[in-house]
């Protein structure tokens, strides 16, 4: 079995990262409801809930992203999750493409998703740096995201094209030797959801 190539399993109390399937593609859609037209995040593509997973499957197939339902412990899809631009040789992964219903937005869902994600790809995988990146506009995402602990790498200028508009992204990793400083912090953060029902 190869870690980079076998997706697992990922439980918590408030979530459940199981590899995303075919069937989810309905359950997903519904997920994205609200979201779509939000510009900044990258759920654009789920107006065509076929094509955008397609798109997810032919990535994770040439191994280079693995697709995370994310599952509330009531069986519900809430959102999405992936290990991006997976780099075993390097040994770095981004964690990314990643969404959830406005159901869940400032719950412990993503905090423990993410400690999850990293927890996997830092003791598992044996990442030296895992990336998380957002785009410029989208100053809720880079709040949260520097609420984790990561440290801002950068803007990535005009990098890509999202529904006719160029995109700055900002770039932000965790490397390894500040994965235990990280997790302490996430578990702290947790640590105030533990009375919800998610």
């Amino acid at each position: 079995m190869n870690p980079w190539r076998d997706p697992p399993v990922l439980t918590g109390r408030h979530v459940t990262l199981r590899p995303l399937v075919a069937e989810d593609r309905d359950a997903l859609a519904a997920a994205a409801e609200g979201l779509i037209d939000l510009f900044h995040a990258n759920v654009s593509g789920l107006r065509d809930p076929e094509a955008f997973m397609a798109a997810v499957f032919k990535e994770r197939d040439f191994g280079r992203s693995m697709p995370f339902a994310v599952v509330t412990p009531d069986d519900r899809i809430v959102g999405l999750t992936r290990y991006m631009r997976m780099n075993e040789a390097h040994r770095r992964v981004e964690a990314g493409g990643t969404f959830y219903s406005s159901s869940v937005q400032r719950t412990g869902v993503n905090t423990e998703a993410k400690l999850l994600l990293l927890g996997h790809a830092f003791e598992v995988l044996g990442c030296n740096a895992v990336q998380i990146r957002t785009d410029w506009f989208n100053r809720a995402s880079q709040r949260a995201i520097e609420r984790l602990g990561a440290k801002r790498d950068g803007v990535l200028r005009s990098h890509q094209v999202m529904d006719g508009r160029v995109r700055d992204i900002v770039v932000y990793s965790i490397i390894a030797c500040e994965w235990p400083g990280v997790r302490q912090n996430l578990q702290h953060l947790l640590a105030r959801h533990e009375g919800e029902g998610r």
